[in-house]
C-alpha cells in the first residue's frame, strides 16, 4: 500500500500484515529503490496496490524504480475503486497471500475480486463528483442546504437523493459492510442501507485521507460491502481457469499478466477477411508476436 490509513487491520489470524511504501515520490530515489529491492529479495514478488487519486509523481516514481531494477516481479495495481473499496481489496489480497496461490494468480485475483466489491458513499454534495455520472437535476439539488445523496461508484454507478423511498441496489450475495464516517452522520447508511442490503455484519473505521478528494467533498460517510471469508475468496479465485503468461512464464488468471503486462498472442485462424489496405500491418504484427513467442 502507498497510504498507511488504508492498511486495514487483519480480518483473521492468517491475514498477512500490510507493507506501506511511504512518500515514494518525496524520498530520495536511492531509498525507495533499496526498499523495493529488499522486498523483492525477501518475498520474491511484490504487488503494489495504490489509489488512482494519488499524484502522478507517485506512479512515475514506482515505474522508474521498477525499470531500474529491471524486474518483472513488481506488479503495480491501480483499480478504479474508491479509497475504502481499495483498502478492502488490499486486505483480501493479504488474506489470500497466506494460501497456496502462485504470485501471478494472486496478483490477477485483484481484478477478479473487484467485481464482488460494492463501494459507495453518503454525500452532502455531488457538485464535484467526477467518478459517477451526475444529472443536471441532481447537480442543482446539491446546492440546496441539507441535501444528501446515496451513491454507489462500483460495480455499477448509482445515485439517488436521500428521501423516504431512496434505495440503492446492492449485492445479491452475503456480505459485510465497512463504514468510514467523515463529516456526515452515517445514520442512513447504518439504519437504512445496511438492512436493505441484508448485510451479515457491520464494522467501522476512520475515513481514509484520500476519500474527500475522490468523492469531491468532505461531507460524506463512505461504505463498502465485501466478502470477508477467506474460504469464499479462495474458492472464487481457484475456480477460474489458469493459464501461463507467454512472455514471462508466470501462472495467471484472466487475459493480461499483471507483472509484465503481456496479453495473449494473436494467431491467424483461417482466412483473413480484413481489407487489403489494412491487412499488411496487422499480419506483420501477428508474425512478430509468433517470432517472439517461438
Amino acid at each position: 500500500m502507498t497510504s498507511a490509513d488504508m492498511a486495514l487491520p487483519p480480518q483473521d489470524d492468517r491475514t498477512l500484515p500490510a507493507i506501506v511504501l511511504q512518500d515514494v515520490d518525496r524520498r530520495p530515489l536511492e531509498q525507495v529503490l533499496a526498499e523495493l529491492q529488499a522486498l523483492v529479495e525477501q518475498h520474491g514478488h511484490v504487488i503494489v496496490v495504490c489509489s488512482q487519486v494519488l499524484p502522478a509523481s507517485v506512479e512515475r516514481r514506482l515505474h522508474t524504480v521498477r525499470a531500474l531494477l529491471e524486474t518483472d516481479r513488481i506488479a503495480l495495481f491501480r483499480p478504479s475503486l474508491p479509497p475504502l473499496g481499495l483498502a478492502v481489496l488490499a486486505r483480501q489480497l493479504r488474506q489470500l497471500a497466506s494460501c497456496d496461490l502462485s504470485p501471478g494468480v494472486l496478483a490477477s485475483a485483484g481484478r477478479l475480486l473487484t467485481h464482488y466489491i460494492h463501494a459507495g458513499a453518503l454525500l452532502g454534495s455531488v457538485a464535484r463528483l467526477d467518478h459517477v455520472p451526475v444529472g443536471l437535476k441532481s447537480h442543482a439539488r446539491s446546492w440546496m442546504p441539507g441535501s444528501q445523496f446515496g451513491v454507489v461508484a462500483h460495480p455499477v454507478p448509482q445515485l439517488v437523493r436521500i428521501g423516504p423511498d431512496a434505495a440503492l441496489d446492492g449485492p445479491e450475495f452475503g456480505t459485510w459492510l465497512l463504514v468510514a464516517k467523515g463529516q456526515l452522520a452515517p445514520d442512513w447508511v447504518t439504519g437504512t442501507l445496511a438492512p436493505s442490503w441484508k448485510v451479515q455484519g457491520l464494522r467501522e473505521m476512520p475515513l481514509p485521507a484520500e476519500s474527500p478528494g475522490w468523492w469531491g467533498t468532505g461531507k460524506l460517510t463512505e461504505f463498502c460491502a465485501y466478502l470477508p471469508d477467506l474460504s469464499v475468496l479462495y474458492q472464487l479465485v481457484t475456480s477460474v481457469r489458469q493459464s501461463t503468461c507467454h512472455w514471462c512464464g508466470i501462472d495467471v488468471i484472466g487475459d493480461r499478466c499483471v507483472f509484465c503486462s503481456a496479453t495473449p498472442p494473436e494467431y491467424d485462424t483461417g482466412r483473413d477477411r480484413t481489407p487489403a489496405a489494412r491487412r499488411g500491418p496487422a499480419l506483420g504484427h501477428r508474425r512478430e508476436r509468433r517470432a517472439l513467442t517461438g
